[in-house]
């Protein structure tokens, strides 16, 4: 498995990605996520929408619950041709729990616990933590990577205005 040393930081510290960086062209990498009901989710399940995908560490820390919650009121301008996905290792209950306590419905939370599917596929597991690092990919209804955006200080915001101009442009 390809390691990208260096790649990202947290807090300033040099942290290691495992996995190929996604690139805009790409066809969307599969992977086998687990659903709060404890369900599987695979990218074949959002055949046909354009996917938004928010990487995060975990739900649980302030940057990852502001990211989020915006994704979710950013949701129902988007309409129903548009999912948005936050991927994380926390498990699903804990995904469940944070999902209810922010009221968080438009946003579909999966666990890449299991086996680090998604974290590989999407080159953003981070070695030394076995977290997800913070990126956002946006994928058109064709399985292509239209928008990447890795961030390179996961403490950090992303850039919310270009990821969803990205995803405008497909709906």
């Amino acid at each position: 498995m390809t390691e990208r040393n260096g790649a990202i930081t947290f807090k300033g510290n040099p942290l290691t990605l495992i996995g190929e960086e996604v690139k805009v062209g790409d066809t969307a990498p599969d992977f086998s996520l687990i659903t709060n009901d404890l369900g599987p989710a695979t990218l074949a399940d959002y055949e046909g929408k354009v996917l938004v995908i928010a990487s995060v560490p975990s739900l649980d820390t302030p940057v990852c619950d502001m990211e989020t919650r915006r994704f979710n009121s950013e949701a129902a301008a988007l309409g129903d041709d548009v999912k948005i996905l936050a991927v994380s290792m926390d498990l699903p209950f804990a995904q469940a729990r944070w999902c209810g306590a922010a009221g968080a419905d438009a946003v579909q939370t999966l666990s890449d616990h299991k086996d680090a599917s998604f974290g590989e596929g999407w080159g953003a597991l981070i070695k030394e933590l076995r977290l997800l690092t913070r990126a956002v990919f946006v994928v058109g209804k064709d399985g292509k990577v239209t928008y990447v955006e890795y961030l390179k200080e996961i403490t950090e915001e992303p850039n919310y205005d270009a990821a969803l101009e990205a995803v405008k442009k497909l709906i």
